[in-house]
């Protein structure tokens, strides 16, 4: 394999094993933040999108990303903001929506909708599974999740916001 190859493969597993600063169970590839790693100009480069424009993790997100690539022997390498496609929960893995119901957070319930924007989803308790929740609060611990109780249960959590 040739070096150029090698050092996209070493940024893009560098890059991807970054935790989220807000949700440190997810990396930056189970969040869907990272859209890809190629070679500019000599150089490569790691394109992120931000989860939503002025979210207040990008700049933290983006300097782990260059110590991560800095500690693959990468210092070289640079990071790209990337705004278009714009992030959607639709990006999170299938991984990281597991690891989110783990950790005690509601993933996104399928795909982003006009009705998820509009208030009309169901969000099952990711303790004990029942779908009988009602939103406490439209802000949650970041500004991308929402507060919810369980009825069953009596538990609050956060829940993604289906962006």
């Amino acid at each position: 394999m040739r070096r150029a190859d090698l050092d996209l493969e070493r940024a893009r597993a560098a890059a991807a094993a970054v935790p989220d600063p807000e949700i440190p169970v997810l990396t930056l590839e189970d969040l869907g933040v990272l859209r890809g790693v190629e070679r500019r100009e000599g150089r490569v480069v790691v394109k992120l999108t931000p989860t939503y424009t002025g979210c207040p993790a990008t700049q933290f997100i983006r300097l782990a990303v260059e110590t991560a690539l800095a500690l693959a022997g990468l210092a070289d390498a640079r990071v790209e903001t990337v705004l278009s496609p714009p992030w959607s929960t639709d990006d999170i893995s299938a991984e990281g929506r597991r690891k989110l119901k783990a950790y005690g957070i509601a993933p996104p319930a399928g795909k982003a909708s006009v009705r998820a924007l509009f208030g009309e989803e169901t969000v099952a308790c990711p303790r004990c599974g029942s779908s009988s929740t009602s939103r406490i609060s439209e802000f949650g611990s970041t500004p991308c999740k929402a507060l919810w109780r369980c009825e069953a249960c009596a538990e609050p959590f956060d829940a993604f916001k289906c962006l």
